[in-house]
């Protein structure tokens, strides 16, 4: 169930309230859904439901427990040969189950919400560099991630309606 964020708490409530309500909206736009209509695209594109599910799997777990936190890669994330495959995670999705997806996205996010808790300050920085060599804080991915669900979040909009006609918020 969605819960609007906050209006007056402390920023890392809000930040993280606002990311659960993202979360929670792409769950609810992938929601009764069979594997053939998470599969289905919105030509010319070839994005899925499904592959939006486990692209942003995989954007929580790269960003908060490898980049962040330093930790190693959990499957199936780490047996993935990304040079050969660049865009994996969004070529097998629909040939996955829904709620194999849909797990796969709650653990992701359980692993995130785990790693912000343990830094506790919005200022730590990560263990991984970005490309320039700075280090980005954890306000900062709480940020990204924000953005980069709400943004695939409007991707889902249009593909919800493509497959079955379901608008919503």
């Amino acid at each position: 169930m969605r819960t609007d964020p906050p209006e007056n708490a402390a920023e890392t409530v809000q930040l993280t309230g606002f990311l659960a309500y993202q979360r929670e909206t792409l769950l609810l736009k992938t929601e009764g859904l069979s594997r053939e209509q998470l599969g289905r695209t919105l030509p010319p594109s070839a994005l899925t439901l499904a592959g939006l599910l486990h692209h942003l799997a995989f954007v929580e777990e790269r960003w908060a427990v490898e980049r962040f936190a330093g930790r190693p890669a959990h499957e199936p994330w780490m047996g993935v040969d990304w040079e050969a495959t660049p865009d994996w995670e969004l070529d097998v999705a629909p040939g996955l189950e829904p709620e194999v997806l849909r797990e796969r996205y709650r653990l992701a996010c359980r692993r995130t919400d785990e790693v912000v808790a343990a830094a506790g300050d919005l200022d730590a920085l990560s263990e991984e560099p970005l490309r320039d060599g700075g280090r980005f804080s954890l306000r900062w991915m709480l940020l990204h991630l924000v953005e980069e669900t709400a943004r695939h979040n409007g991707h889902a909009d249009l593909l919800r309606e493509a497959v079955d006609g379901v608008v919503g918020e």
